[in-house]
């Protein structure tokens, strides 16, 4: 079961683990990931992420699917946030599930750093020396690498 949401508001990954297991007795094990804004020291207080509605989901399907194809998988859950966010704010989740708990922590891995590198989210920053967009990280595209 791969479940993928786009949204503004706020999730509870505890809620969001609790009905993966739930879902599946055969679960030997979870994984989950929660990624946060970062303050950057005392620097940044916001940033903003946009997308394209439809496109965004269908291609954090398509990584979700990836990983299921690699590892046996029970469940995958991917929720990512989009809005202004402030430093502390949770903005991603990835919940892996299998019965073997190393096919979970790879494939929460996997995900991850397809995200970082594929999701079509566009980030700009706010911060007490103005606004600017992120760009891509080569060492986000490198971490792709050791998953060839």
């Amino acid at each position: 079961m791969i479940r993928i949401m786009v949204q503004p508001d706020p999730f509870d990954s505890a809620l969001e683990e609790a009905m993966l297991r739930k879902s599946d007795l055969d679960i030997g094990a979870t994984v989950s990931f929660t990624g946060y804004v970062r303050g950057e020291g005392d620097s940044l207080a916001s940033m903003t992420l946009e997308h394209y509605p439809g496109m965004t989901e269908r291609q954090l399907a398509d990584i979700a699917e990836r990983a299921t194809d690699r590892w046996p998988l029970n469940g995958l859950t991917v929720i990512h946030r989009y809005g202004t966010l402030e430093p502390g704010d949770p903005i991603v989740l990835v919940i892996a599930a299998s019965r073997h708990r190393t096919h979970a922590f790879e494939a929460a891995s996997f995900v991850m750093d397809f995200l970082k590198s594929e999701a079509p989210f566009w980030k700009k920053e706010r911060s007490n020396k103005g606004e600017h967009w992120v760009e891509a990280r080569k060492k986000d595209e490198d971490a792709l690498d050791r998953w060839s």
